[in-house]
């Protein structure tokens, strides 16, 4: 009988590096930044892995990826069964390996990555579900129970429930306001990061669950929940809308054409192809000196789009320094590296008027750090006398945003004072058929944390309808 040899990791291998097109290059389109592993990649870096007795990557994971488990499908050249055990957690591999913040996860529990570099989970998990067509393996799903299940939101909270729901043989609808699905998914993020024909693919898969897309479905206008229950039959309503109410700065001239929220800009764009204008009938305001305000990762991929429409330079406006910035770090080090310049410590004061009655200029202070506000972080202090002013004829704000309001669809669940969903740990609100999370239970958040409670929503559900 031949003995079983014993996997010996490759711990002096160093961590594969991703297959990234020239930044001079691509920074003048929107093709995809990073082409993704190729399988000897995966391989290799799969071979990294501890296979850990106690995996602290899971424990990083807001939907439990059994990461030890799929990996070592890869280093086995078992390409299906890794993509049914990573989808045995989470029914999106591939946008979760393209936007997830891996290193304040997974990866930033791996312990390789204590004393070097963590293996690179995310680009593992992209590769396997980016096999999904290749691998062709059909979705199981349990009979129908009989439940009906509508959820407001085809973002990526609602999608994650709908596809746990599906596959635990419930009667799922989801009713999406715009005319396709994917919500933050495919408005908020550009096409050089996530591409839109991965979200629809995922999307597709979702369909052959059984999940059922109701699209341009205003809800509150269309119908409210009590409609839903007793007009149309549901058992239950998971409420994942999202808060996609945009900050403002509030200074002078804000109003000025030429100046956009985040949300706005990335939407004509992501969703409405302004960037075809006139092929496709949106327009928007191609600057050349354009000006974005805020250091999250919606700033950078505002400021890496201005590049792609044409800008001549692009500025990053932020109020502390670069080290608080909340953005991903590969996201700070990919606009940098395409051009996008970085002003620390300034606040804007007021936007100019030109003669053509756009915004000409945005006049700003300087800033020092003072003491740490109720983030932990060291709070912004206006330096006096510090004012100055800098060509804009495009600005872009991206400072965060907030709840849209929707009572009139659930006027009996509970708000907090920022308007957003009372909720506890599985979902569940003050309505006992009401269940939300995401976005509009935390605020804004990542895509993982919003699909974690999803995932959490839907055993909440099934255990309450099904009396498990």
């Amino acid at each position: 009988m031949s003995e079983v040899k014993k996997y010996r990791p490759n711990i002096g291998a160093p961590r594969t590096t991703p297959n990234e097109e020239p930044a001079a290059e691509r920074a003048c389109d929107f093709r995809p930044v990073d082409t993704g592993f190729t399988k000897e990649d995966a391989i290799a870096e799969a071979n990294r892995c501890l296979d850990c007795k106690k995996p602290l990557c899971m424990q990083g994971c807001p939907v439990g990826v059994n990461i030890p488990g799929f990996i070592s499908k890869i280093r086995d050249e078992d390409w299906a069964g890794a993509l049914e055990t990573i989808k045995g957690d989470n029914l999106l591999p591939s946008v979760c390996g393209r936007v997830c913040p891996q290193e304040n996860q997974c990866e930033g529990k791996c312990i390789l990555g204590r004393k070097g570099e963590a293996v690179a989970i995310g680009q593992l998990e992209r590769m396997v579900g980016d096999m999904a067509e290749e691998v062709g393996r059909a979705p199981v799903c349990k009979p129908k129970n009989g439940k009906k299940v509508a959820i407001v939101g085809s973002g990526p909270s609602g999608i994650a429930c709908a596809g746990e729901l599906a596959r635990e043989g419930f009667d799922v609808t989801v009713f999406e306001a715009f005319f396709t699905g994917g919500g933050v998914l495919t408005y908020g993020i550009p096409e050089f990061r996530l591409p839109k024909k991965i979200v629809k693919r995922e999307i597709d898969g979702l369909e052959q669950l059984g999940v059922k897309f109701e699209y341009n479905s205003v809800a509150g206008r269309l119908f409210d929940a009590d409609e839903l229950f007793n007009e149309e039959g549901f058992d239950a309503l998971y409420l994942a809308v999202g808060a996609g109410l945009p900050r403002f700065l509030k200074v002078p001239g804000e109003n000025l054409p030429g100046v956009y929220c985040a949300n706005e800009y990335l939407t004509r764009t992501n969703l409405m192809h302004a960037y075809d204008f006139p092929v496709y009938d949106t327009p928007i305001r191609q600057g050349k000196n354009v000006v974005v305000f805020g250091g999250g990762n919606v700033a950078m991929d505002a400021a890496r789009t201005a590049l792609r429409l044409g800008a001549d330079s692009v500025t990053l406006a932020y109020r502390r320094t670069e080290a608080e910035m909340p953005a991903r770090l590969a996201e700070v080090h990919h606009a940098k590296e395409e051009g996008v310049h970085i002003l620390e410590l300034v606040n804007p004061l007021e936007f100019i008027k030109g003669e053509d009655g756009f915004v000409s200029a945005v006049k700003l202070e300087r800033m020092e750090l003072g003491e740490p506000d109720a983030s932990g972080r060291r709070r912004p202090v206006p330096v006096a006398d510090s004012a100055f002013e800098i060509p804009c004829d495009v600005a872009i704000t991206a400072i965060g945003t907030m709840a849209n309001p929707f009572a009139k669809l659930c006027a009996d669940v509970e708000l907090n004072r920022w308007g957003l969903i009372e909720a506890d740990e599985d979902g569940r609100t003050s309505n006992p058929k009401v269940w939300a999370g995401g976005d509009i239970v935390t605020g804004a958040a990542t895509v993982i944390l919003a699909m974690g409670a999803g995932k959490k929503a839907a055993a909440s559900m099934k255990k309450a309808l099904l009396g498990e």
